[in-house]
């Protein structure tokens, strides 16, 4: 089947989804009102309260959220075939995460800006609060561990990609200080920073010295670092060092002064490099000679195919930026459409072309088949033929592939990097809100909060021993990180739906993907924590083992509570903003 025609069907699916569903969960459940007066507006302080353009939210939204996720999670589930991983992205993208990134950041829009893990005590009480407040706190620390690995193992792999990535930064800075103090615009000088980047791209591709290459520095492979680690394990912990000291600066400045501008300029390289992957298809019109589906897979598809293509069908990720960052600059009520629907269509469409760029790289299916052996092997594979697949759709454009290939590793890079420092802001909020509610004063102060969050997340990433050698916790983490964060999806629509009950509104456009993603997530997840991970499993993994068991009792501990106030046997109070204004 032709790689045009699959990006066809999926891009027109999205479009009506976002123009006519969205509009009527907008109208219809949500009913937004123009007039309602901002969390940005009423608390506007100038560091994280801060009113912004709809565009420039949806772009600092968009990149927070698509990181290397859906890229990676397709990529790997492509090993089940590309037709059921296509209709998961399709139809999880319009009504289950379209509907849940919206439905959490109008919440949090109503109740102060509050984050989902603090609107669990004013919805369902004050225990699922502390144990929704923990299991994110465990999604987001795992969050840093895996997108840090990932960022990491790009760097050393394509070193062409450091040079452009670590241009962002100044350049980022410099338009948040013009916008904020000269009031410029911000297109211009996104666009500007973009041609920079890329004109770095292109010379790091073909001058040697330009390309950042720490491995070599060292002697090669082979060669000797730090520390008696060889120079791999070397350049990684280098990178995971810098990366650490790096997220710890961007995620205490105020959103103006990093965050937004550089989430500007990545919204109009998400653009860019959709537009020359998917004209690359155009021109290049490969066909699909992936398999339709695995006939025979080690590993089954029910339910792993839904945990594994996390962030491209639904994220509860996304419900933490929603209610974390956007909601809090968020201008108009009116805007939640925009930034929270069309962000989730965007990385519809990026997880869309991550499954055409692997489901089109070979040759033939057998091939494919020698690649994606097992479901191991996929995992291990998937990122890079991602990368080498979309720098052949690239290639459509008379794209040279060693630039092709550094444009896209930049691409990857630059999203999960916005990843992890949004995930680290939101982890030291959660820190906050756990030393108040637990009487620490020093917890609710910013350094010490963040220095937490830094600390642990480098320990989870590096200390771990796996089949990856030294800095093996990103890769072991990926299986758990689908599970906790298609679970808070879950939990979240359950919020949700609750908020809706209580207003008297329809709410089985929440309830349906929620019971859905429930059941999915938690046959996954006792699969995996009791056959998989747990002592005498086929997989045994302490880790985890006691980071599932925790996450998986902590949920049915909520889900039950949840249930409980839906079917009425349980009140709680609404916030006076949802009553005046819902």
């Amino acid at each position: 089947m032709s790689g045009i025609l699959v990006a066809l069907l999926g891009i027109v699916v999205l479009s009506l989804g976002y123009r006519y569903y969205s509009k009527f969960v907008a109208e219809k459940i949500f009913r937004l009102d123009p007039n309602y007066v901002t969390p940005a507006h009423r608390y506007k302080d100038g560091v994280d309260f801060v009113p912004t353009n709809k565009f420039v939210l949806w772009g600092h939204h968009f990149t927070s959220v698509a990181g290397a996720a859906p890229i990676l999670g397709p990529a790997i589930a492509v090993y089940w075939g590309w037709l059921p991983a296509f209709l998961w992205v399709i139809l999880g993208t319009v009504f289950a995460a379209g509907v849940h990134d919206f439905g959490t950041l109008v919440l949090s829009v109503r109740n102060k800006g509050q984050s989902v893990g603090t609107l669990a005590h004013r919805l369902v009480g004050q225990r699922a609060k502390i144990l929704f407040l923990f299991i994110i706190l465990i999604l987001v620390l795992m969050v840093n561990a895996v997108f840090a690995w990932v960022i990491s193992n790009l760097f050393i792999s394509y070193p062409a990609s450091v040079l452009p990535v670590f241009i962002q930064i100044p350049l980022a800075i410099w338009i948040g200080h013009a916008v904020y103090k000269r009031n410029k615009k911000m297109l211009v000088p996104s666009l500007f920073a973009l041609a920079a980047m890329y004109l770095a791209a292109i010379l790091a591709s073909k001058v040697g010295f330009l390309q950042i290459d720490l491995v070599q520095y060292m002697g090669g492979e082979d060669g000797s670092g730090l520390f008696g680690l060889g120079a791999v394990s070397t350049a990684f912990l280098i990178w995971i060092v810098i990366l650490m000291i790096y997220v710890y600066i961007a995620s205490t400045l105020p959103v103006w002064k990093l965050l937004q501008p550089r989430d500007f300029i990545n919204s109009h390289q998400l653009v860019v490099g959709l537009g020359i992957l998917y004209l690359g298809l155009l021109f290049t019109n490969p066909e699909m000679t992936a398999p339709v589906t695995n006939a025979n897979p080690d590993t089954p598809w029910l339910p792993l195919l839904f945990i594994t293509i996390a962030c491209g069908a639904i994220s509860g990720f996304h419900g933490l930026v929603s209610s974390g960052t956007s909601s809090k600059q968020l201008d108009k009520e009116t805007d939640a459409r925009m930034v929270g629907y069309l962000g989730a269509v965007g990385e519809g469409v990026l997880a869309l072309v991550s499954i055409i760029a692997v489901a089109t790289f070979f040759a033939n299916t057998d091939e494919f088949l020698a690649t994606y052996s097992s479901f191991s092997a996929a995992n291990g594979a998937g990122l890079g033929v991602f990368v080498e697949g979309a720098a052949g759709l690239a290639g459509g454009l008379a794209i040279p592939p060693d630039i092709a290939t550094t444009i896209v590793s930049i691409i990857v890079v630059s999203f999960a990097a916005t990843t992890l420092d949004t995930s680290v802001r939101l982890m030291r909020y959660i820190i906050a809100e756990l030393g108040v509610e637990y009487k620490v004063p020093a917890l609710t102060k910013t350094h010490v909060a963040t220095t937490v969050a830094v600390v642990s997340s480098a320990a989870l990433v590096l200390l771990p021993e796996g089949p990856k050698g030294f800095g093996s916790g990103g890769y072991q983490l990926w299986p758990l990180f689908g599970t906790a964060n298609q679970l808070l999806a879950g939990i979240s629509l359950m919020l949700i739906a609750v908020w809706l009950k209580r207003l008297g509104r329809n709410y089985a456009v929440v309830l349906i993907p929620m019971i859905f993603l429930m059941f999915m997530t938690l046959y996954a997840m006792f699969q995996q924590v009791l056959f998989e991970w747990s002592w005498f499993g086929s997989n045994s993994n302490t880790l985890l083992f006691v980071l599932g068991a925790i996450i998986f009792v902590f949920a049915i501990w909520i889900i039950l509570t949840a249930f409980s106030v839906l079917s009425g046997k349980q009140e709680t109070p609404l916030d006076d903003d949802t009553e005046n204004y819902g």
